[in-house]
Protein backbone atom coordinates (compact mmCIF):
# COMPACT_ATOMS: atom_id res chain seq x y z
CA UNK A 1 0.00 0.00 0.00
CA UNK A 2 3.04 2.19 0.56
CA UNK A 3 4.67 1.56 -2.98
CA UNK A 4 1.32 2.41 -4.77
CA UNK A 5 0.91 5.66 -2.62
CA UNK A 6 4.54 6.71 -3.57
CA UNK A 7 4.37 5.39 -7.16
CA UNK A 8 1.80 8.79 -7.56
CA UNK A 9 4.69 10.79 -6.91
CA UNK A 10 7.37 8.54 -8.22
CA UNK A 11 5.84 6.68 -11.26
CA UNK A 12 9.37 5.00 -11.88
CA UNK A 13 10.04 4.02 -8.45
CA UNK A 14 10.43 0.29 -7.90
CA UNK A 15 7.41 -1.79 -6.31
CA UNK A 16 10.28 -4.02 -4.05
CA UNK A 17 10.58 -1.75 -0.89
CA UNK A 18 14.22 -3.70 -0.29
CA UNK A 19 15.54 -2.56 -3.41
CA UNK A 20 15.06 1.09 -2.98
CA UNK A 21 18.44 2.96 -2.92
CA UNK A 22 19.22 5.99 -0.48
CA UNK A 23 17.44 8.39 -2.86
CA UNK A 24 14.10 6.32 -2.38
CA UNK A 25 14.21 6.26 1.28
CA UNK A 26 14.64 9.76 1.20
CA UNK A 27 12.28 10.47 -0.88
CA UNK A 28 9.68 8.64 1.38
CA UNK A 29 11.22 10.19 4.36
CA UNK A 30 9.81 13.65 2.91
CA UNK A 31 6.85 12.61 1.84
CA UNK A 32 5.85 11.10 5.32
CA UNK A 33 6.82 14.52 7.09
CA UNK A 34 4.95 16.25 4.19
CA UNK A 35 1.40 13.80 3.76
CA UNK A 36 1.31 13.13 7.43
CA UNK A 37 4.03 15.65 9.56
CA UNK A 38 5.89 12.37 10.44
CA UNK A 39 9.43 10.92 9.96
CA UNK A 40 11.31 7.69 10.28
CA UNK A 41 15.12 7.51 10.28
CA UNK A 42 17.23 5.81 7.44
CA UNK A 43 18.18 2.88 10.39
CA UNK A 44 14.10 2.07 11.15
CA UNK A 45 13.80 1.74 7.53
CA UNK A 46 16.84 -0.47 7.46
CA UNK A 47 15.66 -2.06 10.54
CA UNK A 48 12.29 -3.14 8.82
CA UNK A 49 12.05 -3.04 5.12
CA UNK A 50 15.57 -4.02 4.33
CA UNK A 51 15.77 -6.92 6.97
CA UNK A 52 13.17 -9.75 7.75
CA UNK A 53 11.93 -8.48 11.42
CA UNK A 54 10.65 -10.50 13.55
CA UNK A 55 8.70 -8.06 15.71
CA UNK A 56 5.94 -5.55 14.06
CA UNK A 57 7.23 -1.57 14.44
CA UNK A 58 5.55 -0.02 17.61
CA UNK A 59 1.96 0.80 17.16
CA UNK A 60 2.56 5.04 16.55
CA UNK A 61 4.58 4.01 14.10
CA UNK A 62 2.07 1.76 12.05
CA UNK A 63 -0.58 4.16 12.82
CA UNK A 64 1.30 6.76 11.07
CA UNK A 65 2.20 4.26 8.13
CA UNK A 66 -1.63 3.23 7.86
CA UNK A 67 -2.02 7.03 7.36
CA UNK A 68 -0.02 7.92 5.10
CA UNK A 69 -1.48 4.82 3.11
CA UNK A 70 -4.88 6.12 2.61
CA UNK A 71 -6.65 4.59 6.45
CA UNK A 72 -7.78 5.85 9.59
CA UNK A 73 -4.94 3.94 11.65
CA UNK A 74 -3.57 0.42 12.03
CA UNK A 75 -6.74 -1.11 12.80
CA UNK A 76 -8.64 0.31 9.89
CA UNK A 77 -6.34 -1.01 7.96
CA UNK A 78 -6.39 -4.42 9.49
CA UNK A 79 -9.74 -4.75 9.42
CA UNK A 80 -10.21 -3.37 5.40
CA UNK A 81 -7.08 -5.38 4.55
CA UNK A 82 -8.51 -8.91 6.53
CA UNK A 83 -8.94 -12.26 4.05
CA UNK A 84 -12.41 -11.84 5.42
CA UNK A 85 -12.72 -8.19 4.30
CA UNK A 86 -10.63 -8.06 1.70
CA UNK A 87 -12.32 -10.95 -0.20
CA UNK A 88 -16.01 -10.48 0.67
CA UNK A 89 -17.91 -13.55 0.04
CA UNK A 90 -19.33 -13.33 -3.51
CA UNK A 91 -22.51 -15.31 -4.56
CA UNK A 92 -21.27 -18.00 -6.95
CA UNK A 93 -21.79 -17.57 -10.64
CA UNK A 94 -24.21 -19.94 -11.25
CA UNK A 95 -26.60 -18.47 -8.44
CA UNK A 96 -27.29 -15.10 -11.17
CA UNK A 97 -28.14 -18.01 -13.30
CA UNK A 98 -30.79 -19.90 -11.11
CA UNK A 99 -32.30 -16.64 -10.45
CA UNK A 100 -32.72 -16.46 -14.47
CA UNK A 101 -33.73 -19.84 -14.70
CA UNK A 102 -36.25 -20.45 -11.94
CA UNK A 103 -38.72 -18.21 -12.96
CA UNK A 104 -38.61 -18.73 -16.59
CA UNK A 105 -38.68 -22.86 -16.08
CA UNK A 106 -41.90 -22.15 -13.27
CA UNK A 107 -43.27 -20.11 -16.84
CA UNK A 108 -42.54 -22.58 -18.92
CA UNK A 109 -44.53 -25.24 -16.74
CA UNK A 110 -47.79 -22.61 -16.00
CA UNK A 111 -47.82 -22.62 -19.94
CA UNK A 112 -47.50 -26.07 -20.31
CA UNK A 113 -50.17 -26.52 -17.73
CA UNK A 114 -52.82 -23.97 -19.56
CA UNK A 115 -52.33 -25.72 -23.26
CA UNK A 116 -53.03 -29.16 -21.47
CA UNK A 117 -55.96 -28.01 -19.66
CA UNK A 118 -56.81 -26.54 -23.20
CA UNK A 119 -57.07 -29.71 -24.69
CA UNK A 120 -58.72 -31.40 -22.09
CA UNK A 121 -61.39 -29.13 -21.99
CA UNK A 122 -61.58 -28.69 -25.54
CA UNK A 123 -64.83 -30.51 -26.18
CA UNK A 124 -67.29 -31.50 -29.74
CA UNK A 125 -70.23 -29.87 -29.83
CA UNK A 126 -73.02 -30.12 -32.70
CA UNK A 127 -75.62 -27.51 -33.16
CA UNK A 128 -79.26 -28.56 -34.70
CA UNK A 129 -80.97 -26.35 -36.42
CA UNK A 130 -84.91 -26.42 -36.45
CA UNK A 131 -88.03 -24.75 -37.72
CA UNK A 132 -89.81 -22.76 -35.14
CA UNK A 133 -92.79 -23.47 -35.99
CA UNK A 134 -92.47 -26.47 -37.53
CA UNK A 135 -90.12 -28.17 -35.06
CA UNK A 136 -88.49 -29.88 -37.96
CA UNK A 137 -84.68 -30.12 -39.05
CA UNK A 138 -83.81 -27.37 -41.17
CA UNK A 139 -82.78 -29.13 -44.52
CA UNK A 140 -81.36 -28.29 -48.07
CA UNK A 141 -81.24 -24.23 -47.14
CA UNK A 142 -78.30 -22.20 -46.44
CA UNK A 143 -77.66 -21.63 -42.58
CA UNK A 144 -74.67 -19.36 -41.89
CA UNK A 145 -72.85 -19.51 -38.49
CA UNK A 146 -70.44 -16.22 -37.48
CA UNK A 147 -68.93 -17.52 -34.11
CA UNK A 148 -68.70 -14.34 -32.02
CA UNK A 149 -65.29 -13.10 -29.91
CA UNK A 150 -65.33 -10.25 -27.41
CA UNK A 151 -68.21 -9.04 -29.12
CA UNK A 152 -66.81 -9.11 -32.61
CA UNK A 153 -67.97 -11.77 -35.59
CA UNK A 154 -65.30 -14.27 -36.20
CA UNK A 155 -65.21 -15.71 -40.04
CA UNK A 156 -68.50 -17.69 -41.13
CA UNK A 157 -69.21 -21.25 -41.56
CA UNK A 158 -72.11 -22.81 -43.78
CA UNK A 159 -73.92 -25.73 -42.01
CA UNK A 160 -74.26 -29.19 -43.45
CA UNK A 161 -77.20 -29.80 -45.66
CA UNK A 162 -79.16 -31.46 -42.35
CA UNK A 163 -79.16 -28.22 -40.90
CA UNK A 164 -76.28 -29.46 -38.15
CA UNK A 165 -73.23 -27.20 -37.51
CA UNK A 166 -70.16 -29.04 -35.78
CA UNK A 167 -67.53 -26.82 -33.61
CA UNK A 168 -64.68 -27.53 -30.64
CA UNK A 169 -63.70 -24.87 -27.72
CA UNK A 170 -63.05 -24.97 -24.10
CA UNK A 171 -65.42 -22.39 -23.37
CA UNK A 172 -68.97 -23.12 -21.26
CA UNK A 173 -70.82 -20.04 -23.16
CA UNK A 174 -70.70 -19.38 -26.60
CA UNK A 175 -71.97 -16.55 -29.08
CA UNK A 176 -72.87 -16.41 -32.89
CA UNK A 177 -74.98 -14.88 -35.71
CA UNK A 178 -77.10 -17.26 -37.95
CA UNK A 179 -78.15 -15.81 -41.06
CA UNK A 180 -80.89 -17.81 -42.91
CA UNK A 181 -82.69 -16.64 -46.52
CA UNK A 182 -86.32 -17.92 -44.99
CA UNK A 183 -85.30 -17.42 -41.61
CA UNK A 184 -84.82 -14.16 -39.16
CA UNK A 185 -81.04 -13.57 -38.26
CA UNK A 186 -80.54 -13.33 -34.98
CA UNK A 187 -77.40 -13.25 -32.22
CA UNK A 188 -77.62 -16.72 -29.87
CA UNK A 189 -75.61 -17.08 -26.71
CA UNK A 190 -75.88 -20.34 -25.42
CA UNK A 191 -74.44 -22.42 -22.29
CA UNK A 192 -73.10 -25.64 -23.46
CA UNK A 193 -73.83 -28.88 -21.69
CA UNK A 194 -70.32 -30.61 -21.36
CA UNK A 195 -72.09 -33.77 -20.93
CA UNK A 196 -75.08 -33.64 -23.39
CA UNK A 197 -72.96 -32.03 -26.24
CA UNK A 198 -75.91 -31.75 -28.91
CA UNK A 199 -77.85 -28.48 -28.61
CA UNK A 200 -81.13 -28.09 -30.43
CA UNK A 201 -81.19 -24.48 -32.38
CA UNK A 202 -84.89 -22.99 -33.45
CA UNK A 203 -84.96 -20.26 -35.60
CA UNK A 204 -87.87 -18.21 -36.42
CA UNK A 205 -88.96 -18.15 -40.03
CA UNK A 206 -89.06 -15.15 -41.80
CA UNK A 207 -92.99 -15.00 -43.49
CA UNK A 208 -91.30 -12.52 -46.21
CA UNK A 209 -88.53 -13.77 -47.87
CA UNK A 210 -90.59 -17.55 -47.89
CA UNK A 211 -93.65 -15.64 -49.53
CA UNK A 212 -91.54 -14.07 -52.12
CA UNK A 213 -89.49 -17.81 -52.68
CA UNK A 214 -92.86 -18.88 -53.08
CA UNK A 215 -94.18 -16.60 -55.59
CA UNK A 216 -90.90 -17.13 -57.92
CA UNK A 217 -91.59 -20.93 -58.31
CA UNK A 218 -95.15 -20.98 -58.84
CA UNK A 219 -97.61 -19.59 -60.95
CA UNK A 220 -99.77 -17.49 -58.41
CA UNK A 221 -103.21 -16.70 -59.93
CA UNK A 222 -104.83 -15.19 -56.56
CA UNK A 223 -103.18 -12.22 -56.91
CA UNK A 224 -105.49 -10.42 -54.35
CA UNK A 225 -104.57 -12.85 -51.77
CA UNK A 226 -101.18 -12.31 -52.43
CA UNK A 227 -101.04 -9.03 -52.23
CA UNK A 228 -102.85 -9.31 -48.80
CA UNK A 229 -99.92 -11.21 -47.62
CA UNK A 230 -97.76 -8.49 -48.51
CA UNK A 231 -99.80 -5.93 -47.15
CA UNK A 232 -99.39 -7.83 -43.86
CA UNK A 233 -95.65 -8.44 -43.89
CA UNK A 234 -94.60 -4.70 -44.49
CA UNK A 235 -95.51 -1.72 -42.52
CA UNK A 236 -97.23 1.09 -43.90
CA UNK A 237 -94.14 3.13 -43.40
CA UNK A 238 -91.57 1.03 -44.66
CA UNK A 239 -88.45 2.51 -45.90
CA UNK A 240 -88.12 1.39 -49.39
CA UNK A 241 -84.77 1.66 -51.40
CA UNK A 242 -84.19 0.33 -55.11
CA UNK A 243 -80.50 -0.05 -56.09
CA UNK A 244 -78.89 -0.27 -59.39
CA UNK A 245 -75.72 -1.98 -60.35
CA UNK A 246 -75.21 0.38 -63.77
CA UNK A 247 -75.23 3.34 -61.80
CA UNK A 248 -74.28 2.73 -58.00
CA UNK A 249 -74.76 6.18 -56.68
CA UNK A 250 -78.33 5.87 -58.09
CA UNK A 251 -80.90 5.04 -55.07
CA UNK A 252 -84.88 4.81 -55.90
CA UNK A 253 -87.76 5.12 -52.71
CA UNK A 254 -90.46 3.38 -53.27
CA UNK A 255 -93.71 3.60 -51.07
CA UNK A 256 -95.27 0.27 -49.65
CA UNK A 257 -97.94 -0.21 -51.76
CA UNK A 258 -95.30 0.80 -55.41
CA UNK A 259 -93.09 -2.11 -54.20
CA UNK A 260 -96.55 -4.53 -53.58
CA UNK A 261 -97.00 -3.22 -57.08
CA UNK A 262 -93.99 -3.89 -58.76
CA UNK A 263 -93.76 -7.50 -57.49
CA UNK A 264 -97.96 -7.87 -58.60
CA UNK A 265 -98.98 -6.24 -60.98
CA UNK A 266 -96.50 -6.83 -63.69
CA UNK A 267 -96.58 -11.07 -64.43
CA UNK A 268 -92.90 -12.40 -63.30
CA UNK A 269 -91.26 -9.58 -62.10
CA UNK A 270 -90.97 -10.59 -58.34
CA UNK A 271 -88.69 -13.71 -59.95
CA UNK A 272 -86.06 -10.75 -60.82
CA UNK A 273 -86.03 -9.06 -57.36
CA UNK A 274 -83.34 -9.64 -54.92
CA UNK A 275 -83.57 -8.71 -51.27
CA UNK A 276 -80.37 -7.43 -49.73
CA UNK A 277 -81.54 -6.35 -46.61
CA UNK A 278 -84.33 -6.03 -44.76
CA UNK A 279 -85.25 -4.91 -41.13
CA UNK A 280 -87.92 -5.62 -38.62
CA UNK A 281 -89.62 -3.60 -36.39
CA UNK A 282 -91.77 -6.00 -34.26
CA UNK A 283 -93.86 -8.33 -36.47
CA UNK A 284 -93.27 -6.06 -39.63
CA UNK A 285 -90.49 -5.00 -41.86
CA UNK A 286 -89.80 -1.07 -41.41
CA UNK A 287 -86.84 -1.25 -44.12
CA UNK A 288 -86.03 -3.35 -47.32
CA UNK A 289 -83.30 -2.40 -49.93
CA UNK A 290 -83.19 -4.83 -53.24
CA UNK A 291 -81.87 -5.09 -56.34
CA UNK A 292 -83.92 -6.04 -59.25
CA UNK A 293 -82.52 -7.04 -62.73
CA UNK A 294 -81.93 -3.78 -65.27
CA UNK A 295 -83.03 -5.90 -68.14
CA UNK A 296 -86.68 -7.16 -67.21
CA UNK A 297 -87.52 -4.57 -65.07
Amino acid sequence: KIVLKMQQSYPGLNPDMRAWKVQDIVNFQEELLKKVNARISEKWFYTHFKTSADTLPRIDTLNLLSKYAGYSNWDDFKFKNSPSNAHPLVAPKNANRYFVLIPVLVILVLVIFYFVFKIISTRDYKFVFIDEETQQPITNTIIEVALLKEGAPQSSQLCKSDGSFLFSTDKSIVSFVVKSPHYHTDTLTIVLDKVNRKEIVALKPDSFSTMLDYFSTVNVKDWQKQRNQLDQSVADKAVICQVFDSDKDKVDTLNKWEFINRLTMLPGSHQDIRILEKKYEGEKISFIRFKQSEAKK
